[in-house]
Formats: C-alpha cells, structure tokens, sequence
C-alpha cells in the first residue's frame, strides 16, 4: 500500500512538469475576459428579470 501512494506522488510530478502554466499577461488578460462576461451576463439577467418584474406587475396588480 504505502509504494502505491509513492508511485503516484512520484507520476503526479511527472505530470506537473508537463503542464504549460499560463503567463502573467495571460493571465491577468484571461481574468479581464472572465469579469467583463460575468458582467455582462449580470446585466442581461438583470435586464430580464426587470422586465419580467414589469410585465407581472402589470398583470397582478
């Protein structure tokens, strides 16, 4: 039992050094795109629940 968890811990940083890690640049510009289309998609559920909110208002009430 205990070579099997040596055996992974030893593939496992095999494999770590494979990965391509993303650069600063990268990353800062990755992070910019994530925020901007949560933004976005906040305002366009936000939109639609404002108009939902109008059209049941106007119907209910």
């Amino acid at each position: 039992m205990p070579e099997r968890i040596v055996t992974f811990f030893k593939e496992s940083r095999v494999e770590l050094k494979k990965v391509r890690w993303p650069t600063r640049e990268e990353t800062i510009r990755y992070t910019i795109a994530v925020i901007a289309a949560s933004a976005v998609l906040a305002m366009y559920l936000g939109a639609i629940d404002y108009i939902l909110q109008l059209i049941l208002n106007t119907f209910v009430f």
